[in-house]
């Protein structure tokens, strides 16, 4: 019985709000909503919603009128439902599988969230008003869209007839106080020593590729490992949906635009990158290699851009070589493959593999240097690396990073420009974070 009631409950506050929302937009005065915006224009709605709280229904306590007014205006003017979930303290990711199944990952697990959708053209209303915010539209003939939220967070979505069970909207949250080197120390994502040395290849001006899994924080680590760059160098960042932080000054950040609804107007990345090599950068920012653009990527590292970044999608080291082998084919040109590693060697000084471990921790697994050619294979050697040493009693992995011993062949440049590390950082022993 106590369910049932707490599920009438539920539904008659759900038939209130759409009442008074009905009701809040035959009593709209466009023309006069029009002289206003942002705060203003909500304060002013908010006092009719108010109004028409109290006219439909005077018995609501007032943390339940409370509740109804900013649900009904996060329904007119954001983002319904989806705006408690963006409010939601600690939530990382948003899974939205149809408008009653929403999943949230907090503490790097997957929960089961109260909030729900009334119905599929309800979840599809809001996705195309996120989606129509940022120029991108969704529908029967695109129903897939990559899109930005208003405050940073990256969505994608996609909508019957290919999603089967309704709408799907996946959110990679957006921090607005993005995690500091101190911070990534502090949860041991990797050790001081680590630090040293990626701050000492980012100031040399090495080439460095960040390879890893879906959520394994490779753009956390792209902005962090950005924050050595000099405030001189003239920066030029790239992605699909932009979502790097960079603290410099001289930062001209691009972003891809899909085509129209004729099918015109696409700008992808590898027409960023061309026009990027023309804008006088120092260095070039890829937020994700993922196409053709990698080639012209491998070819600016090569070309006097040095101290360019990127990621890639890979399980480790070896498998991110493998991936850009694949994506440079996707560019359509016919490359021997010995050429082509040739000129990945001389291009990528570094890969940094970030892993989320089960449980949840995200760790640098390896630093590792791309040496050069022996014939046909190209020659590497992990500097330091991150050995699992079992699962605790929460379920998370536990493990220890360790220095292999190898003096990186980078060493030499790194001294020519100026950067000193002490040799004992690359001694053969345990770390401790």
């Amino acid at each position: 019985m106590v369910a049932a009631s707490g599920s009438k409950a539920t539904n008659d506050f759900e038939a209130l709000k759409e009442h008074i929302h009905a009701k809040l937009v035959e009593k709209l005065d466009l023309t006069r909503l029009s002289e206003l915006e942002g705060d203003s224009l909500r304060r002013e709605i908010r006092v009719v919603v108010e109004h028409l709280c109290d006219t439909e229904n005077p018995l609501l306590n007032r943390s339940e009128r409370e509740r109804l007014v900013e649900e009904v205006l996060d329904e007119a003017f954001g983002f319904g439902p989806l705006e408690l979930l963006l409010k939601e303290k600690g939530v990382a990711d948003i899974m939205i599988n149809g408008p009653k199944s929403v999943f949230l990952e907090k503490g790097g697990r997957i929960v089961k969230s109260d909030v729900t959708f009334r119905d599929n053209d309800h979840l599809l209303q809001i996705l195309d008003r996120i989606v129509s915010k940022v120029g991108r539209r969704v529908d029967e003939t695109s129903p897939m869209v990559d899109a930005r939220l208003p405050d940073g967070s990256r969505l994608n979505a996609i909508i019957p007839p290919l999603a089967l069970d309704g709408p799907s909207l996946t959110i990679r949250r957006f921090v607005s106080n993005p995690l500091t080197l101190e911070d990534l120390l502090k949860f041991g994502t990797f050790t001081p020593e680590m630090v040293m040395f990626l701050e000492g290849a980012m100031k040399a001006r090495l080439n460095i590729i960040i390879s890893g899994g879906t959520g394994s924080g490779k753009t956390t680590l792209l902005n962090t490992l950005s924050s050595f760059i000099s405030n001189e160098n003239r920066i030029v960042t790239i992605e699909d949906a932009a979502e790097i932080q960079l603290q410099q000054e001289h930062v001209l950040r691009l972003e891809t635009r899909p085509a129209n609804i004729e099918g015109k107007g696409e700008v992808n990345a590898t027409d960023l990158v061309k026009n990027a090599l023309r804008m006088r950068p120092d260095r070039i920012i890829i937020g994700e290699c993922r196409g053709g653009e990698t080639l012209d990527m491998l070819q600016a590292m090569n070309t006097g851009h040095d101290g360019s970044l990127t990621t890639v999608h890979a399980n480790s080291p070896r498998d991110a070589i493998s991936r850009i082998e694949t994506l440079v084919s996707m560019s359509g040109i016919e490359i021997p493959l010995t050429a082509l590693r040739k000129q990945i060697s001389s291009a990528i000084h570094l890969i940094v593999q970030a892993s989320r471990l089960q449980g949840g921790p995200r760790k640098v697994t390896y630093i590792t240097e791309v040496v050069g050619m022996e014939q046909d294979i190209l020659v590497m050697q992990d500097i330091f690396k991150f050995v699992q040493d079992g699962i605790d009693g929460s379920g998370k992995a536990v493990g220890h990073f360790v220095s292999t011993g190898v003096r990186p062949k980078c060493i030499d440049v790194l001294e020519a420009s100026g950067v000193k590390l002490p040799p004992s950082i690359f001694a053969e022993r345990v770390l401790r974070g």
